[in-house]
């Protein structure tokens, strides 16, 4: 009888003691969770950021192509104004 005392006394002191390391490690798992969602988070902003400055990019090329090809368009049609040979 004394002994199964013993062992359900024993047994229960081992289940308080895991089940305190156990809230101490889902406590440490949270805090973990947490960053990791917040890492998470700020990657997905550099993301967008990244996106969002390459169309801005490309826009800017497209611009800088359209705006020569035109310069060059009236250098042409000035010249065909002045020489339909192209001759000055």
């Amino acid at each position: 009888m004394w002994k199964q005392i013993y062992e359900a006394l024993k047994q229960l002191l081992l289940l308080t003691q895991q089940t305190e390391r156990n809230r101490g490690e889902i406590k440490e798992l949270r805090q973990e969770l947490q960053e990791l969602a917040s890492v998470v988070e700020r990657l997905a902003y550099e993301v967008r950021r990244a996106r969002d400055d390459e169309a801005h990019e490309r826009e800017k090329m497209a611009l800088r192509l359209e705006n020569e090809m035109l310069k060059f368009e009236r250098r042409i049609s000035g010249k065909t104004a002045r020489d339909p040979k192209g001759e000055e």
